[in-house]
C-alpha cells in the first residue's frame, strides 16, 4: 500500500515569479559558465542538438509533473507522487537520491565559491570563507520560504542578465566584426573544423551524460509547489516558461560560443564568457564573470539546502529519517532538516579541505564524487515519468477535464524513459564517467537494501 504524505503543509509565501526564478536558477549553474567546453570536446558543434535533444525529453518530464501538480500541489510532490502511483520504494529513492544529490552538489558549490573568492582575495582562507557561506545560506533558508525565494530570485537574475549580454555580444561579434577586427565571423566555425558531427553518435550521447547533469534541478519545481501562492495558476506558467527559458540560455549561449570560436581550440581559451565579454573590449570581463560564477555557485548551494531540507522534512513524517527532522520552526520552515542538510555539506566541505592539504589528487576523487550525484539526480525524472502513467489511470474523471495534459501520452513518456535509460548506458560506456555512474549506482543499491531491511516483510506490489 502506498503511503499519503503525512507531512504538515508549509506556508504558501512564494510568488509565481520566484517559483519561475528558482527552477530557472536550479538548472542554470557553473556547468554552463565554466563547464560547456567539456560538452563540446565531445561532439563539436553539434553540442547544440544535444542540448536541444535533452530539453525535449525535460519538457516531457516536466509536463508529466506539471499534470500531476496541477490536481495535487505539495512539498515534495515528485516523491508523493512516486509513492502512490509507482511503489513506496520509488518514493523513498526519489527522496534520498535527492538529499544524496545536493549535499554533494551544494558541497561541490560551495568548494568552488571558495575558489572564485581567491581571485579578488588570494589569501583567504577556504575553511573559514567556505564557514561564511554555508553560515549565510543557512541563515537565509531559516528565514522563511520567503527570505531564500528572494535571494534565489536575484542568484538567478544575475546569471540570466549575464547569459543575455553574452548572446547579444556575440551576435554583435558574428554579424558585425565587433571585436574580430572589424570581420564578422559569420557562421562557418559550424562546420569548417572537421564538420558538424565530430564526434560521431558516440560523441553525441557522451555530450549528453554531461548536459543531463547541467539540467539537474528543473523538478525543483515541484518542491516549491508546496510554498507558492495560487499553485495552479503559478504551475502551468512556470512549467509552460521555465523549459523555454533554459533552452534559450543554453542553447543560445553554447550557439554564440561554437559560432565565434573554432570548438576544437576552446580548452585553450580558458572560460568562454570571459574571453567573449574580452573581445568587445570589456576589460573588467574576468572581474564581471567571476562575480557571476559566484552567485551561480552560491545559488546552486541554496537551492540545494532548499530542496534537499523539504525531502528530509518530508522523510521523517514518513518515519524513514531520524524524527528531529519533522520539526518546524515558528517561522514555518523545517528549520532541523534545513540545518540537517547545512551541516552534511559542511562536514562534506571540511573533509574536502583536510583530503586537498594531504593529497593534491584528492581534487580527481571529489570531480568522481560530484560526477556522482549525476545517475541519484535523474532518479525523479524516471519517478515522475512512471508515476504519470498510472496516475491517469487513477484519475480518469479529472483528466476529462484537465487544462494540461501531457501531449501525445502514453507515447511521449515511454519515448523520455527509453532515452534517459540510453543516456545511462552511454555514461556506462564512457570512460571519463563510468566510476561516477557506478557510484551513484551503488548509493542507490545501498538506499534501496536499507529499505528492504527496514520494511522486511512490507515489500509487495502497490
Amino acid at each position: 500500500m502506498s503511503k499519503k504524505n503525512n507531512a504538515p503543509q508549509l506556508r504558501r509565501t512564494m510568488t509565481a515569479g520566484q517559483m519561475e526564478m528558482i527552477s530557472l536558477g536550479g538548472a542554470i549553474g557553473v556547468g554552463l559558465f565554466m563547464g560547456s567546453t567539456s560538452t563540446i570536446k565531445w561532439t563539436g558543434p553539434s553540442v547544440l542538438l544535444a542540448y536541444m535533444f535533452v530539453g525535449l525529453i525535460l519538457y516531457i518530464v516536466m509536463r508529466a509533473l506539471g499534470e500531476m501538480l496541477y490536481i495535487n500541489p505539495g512539498t515534495g510532490s515528485f516523491a508523493d507522487y512516486a509513492t502512490e502511483y509507482v511503489h513506496p520504494l520509488a518514493g523513498y529513492l526519489a527522496e534520498w537520491a535527492n538529499v544524496f544529490e545536493y549535499i554533494i552538489v551544494g558541497m561541490s558549490e560551495v568548494v568552488a565559491a571558495t575558489e572564485y573568492l581567491k581571485y579578488w582575495w588570494p589569501n583567504i582562507s577556504a575553511l573559514w570563507s567556505g564557514l561564511i557561506i554555508i553560515a549565510f545560506l543557512l541563515l537565509a533558508n531559516l528565514a522563511s520560504a520567503k527570505a531564500y525565494a528572494s535571494l534565489e530570485f536575484w542568484f538567478a537574475m544575475i546569471k540570466v542578465i549575464t547569459i543575455i549580454l553574452m548572446i547579444v555580444l556575440g551576435f554583435i561579434v558574428i554579424f558585425f566584426g565587433v571585436g574580430n577586427g572589424g570581420k564578422p565571423t559569420g557562421f562557418s566555425n559550424l562546420w569548417a573544423h572537421g564538420g558538424f558531427f565530430t564526434g560521431g553518435v558516440k560523441g553525441f550521447f557522451f555530450s549528453m551524460s554531461i548536459i543531463v547533469g547541467s539540467y539537474e534541478g528543473i523538478e525543483l519545481l515541484g518542491i516549491s509547489a508546496g510554498e507558492v501562492a495560487h499553485p495552479q495558476e503559478a504551475i502551468v506558467k512556470s512549467v509552460k516558461s521555465v523549459l523555454f527559458r533554459i533552452l534559450i540560455f543554453y542553447v543560445g549561449a553554447i550557439f554564440v560560443i561554437v559560432t565565434i570560436y573554432p570548438w576544437n581550440k576552446l580548452s585553450s581559451l580558458g572560460s568562454p564568457f570571459v574571453t567573449t565579454f574580452a573581445k568587445v573590449g570589456i576589460t573588467v570581463a574576468a572581474s564581471i564573470i567571476n562575480f557571476v560564477v559566484l552567485t551561480a555557485a552560491l545559488s546552486g548551494a541554496n537551492s540545494g539546502i532548499y530542496s534537499s531540507s523539504r525531502m528530509l522534512f518530508k522523510l521523517s513524517h514518513d518515519g524513514e529519517a531520524p524524527s528531529p527532522f519533522k520539526h518546524i520552526s515558528k517561522r514555518i520552515v523545517p528549520d532541523r532538516a534545513i540545518m540537517g542538510i547545512s551541516g552534511g555539506i559542511f562536514i562534506g566541505f571540511v573533509l574536502n579541505v583536510i583530503a586537498s592539504q594531504f593529497n593534491h589528487s584528492a581534487s580527481d576523487l571529489f570531480v568522481i564524487v560530484f560526477s556522482s550525484s549525476v545517475l541519484p539526480g535523474m532518479i525523479p525524472w524516471f519517478v515522475i515519468l512512471l508515476a504519470e502513467l498510472r496516475f491517469r489511470r487513477h484519475n480518469k474523471d479529472k483528466m476529462a477535464t484537465h487544462p494540461f495534459k501531457l501531449p501525445l501520452y502514453p507515447f511521449t513518456n515511454y519515448f523520455a524513459f527509453a532515452m534517459l535509460l540510453v543516456i545511462v548506458v552511454f555514461m556506462f560506456i564512457n570512460p571519463d564517467t563510468r566510476i561516477s555512474v557506478i557510484v551513484g549506482a551503488l548509493v542507490l543499491i545501498v538506499a534501496t537494501v536499507v529499505y528492504l531491511i527496514r520494511h522486511k516483510g512490507e515489500f509487495k506490489k502497490n
